[in-house]
């Protein structure tokens, strides 16, 4: 049976939850469930604390995890990561107080604020510079003002927050970070079909069925637009002069794909969600 690791609240949470049922597994009904038993698809689910999870599953006890690429290498943990799941987006920064002019190089014997000192502490490690991490759980940007850090690293959006707080970003990105499986390394046959049902979710959302009708004389330049993975699917109508088209598009390029086959002629341009996929 197939162990999985799952983030039982947070930001990775609930997509986590969605993407699992729509690969085909069953989930937890209730908050409150620690441990589920998927009998029909052979897996077991444990819901855990998101920085717990690499934890786990580096040290063999469970065999896959969806967690962050940040908390992965933060938690300094063996587990590999396997595939990236495209969800869950940050960037982790450096942030000053505004006016002092620190910079990466000048980082070196001061203070850094951080809630993933693993993830700061190799990042400035590789670029030759020693500085003294203080491990904060969150809120980091109060740091300096209340003395105990000269700087702070930590996840960025808008920055907003922290320059509410007096600072401004500096320096490199530290790290981007997304959603990732990950893995103990050991064979399972289960994490296989995993992988692929994941990945068919992946391909579902990015992409939509178009069908269309066009005149022969048309589809190689109605073909170009809509290439599809391998090619498109053709197929002859009653009148012998029009074929009808089916391929994959992507879902971001949809309306534009749809004006420029009326361009060339298209016509009964349909668009259809795809809901599973395996590629």
């Amino acid at each position: 049976m197939l162990k999985i690791a799952v983030p039982n609240k947070g930001s990775l949470s609930e997509t986590a939850f969605q993407m699992l049922a729509e690969a085909g597994y069953q989930g937890r009904r209730d908050s409150r469930e620690l441990v589920v038993l998927d009998p029909r698809n052979d897996v077991e689910f444990f819901y855990l604390r998101p920085r717990d999870i690499a934890t786990y599953v580096g040290s063999g006890a469970l065999d896959v995890g969806i967690t962050g690429r940040d908390l992965l290498l933060d938690s300094e943990s063996p587990a590999t990561e396997t595939a990236t799941l495209d969800f869950g987006e940050s960037t982790f920064r450096f942030a000053r107080p505004k006016g002092t002019g620190i910079e990466l190089e000048t980082l070196e014997g001061k203070r850094v604020a951080t809630s993933y000192p693993g993830l700061v502490g190799a990042f400035l490690k590789e670029r030759g510079i020693t500085a003294t991490l203080v491990r904060l759980d969150g809120a980091v940007e109060s740091a300096v003002r209340l003395g105990v850090a000269d700087a702070v690293a930590d996840v960025v959006s808008t920055g907003s927050t922290l320059r509410t707080a007096g600072l401004e970003i500096f320096g490199p990105v530290i790290l981007e970070s997304t959603a990732v499986l990950i893995s103990s390394g050991t064979e399972h046959p289960g994490a296989g079909t995993l992988l692929r049902r994941l990945q068919g979710v992946l391909v579902a959302r990015q992409y939509v069925l178009m069908d269309y009708d066009v005149r022969v004389e048309h589809l190689d330049e109605a073909s170009a637009l809509t290439p599809g993975i391998e090619s498109p699917t053709i197929s002859p109508l009653h009148d012998p002069e029009w074929v009808a088209v089916r391929s994959m598009v992507p879902r971001r390029d949809t309306n534009q794909v749809m004006d420029a086959l009326y361009e060339v002629g298209a016509r009964a341009i349909l668009v259809s969600p795809i809901h599973a996929a395996r590629i």
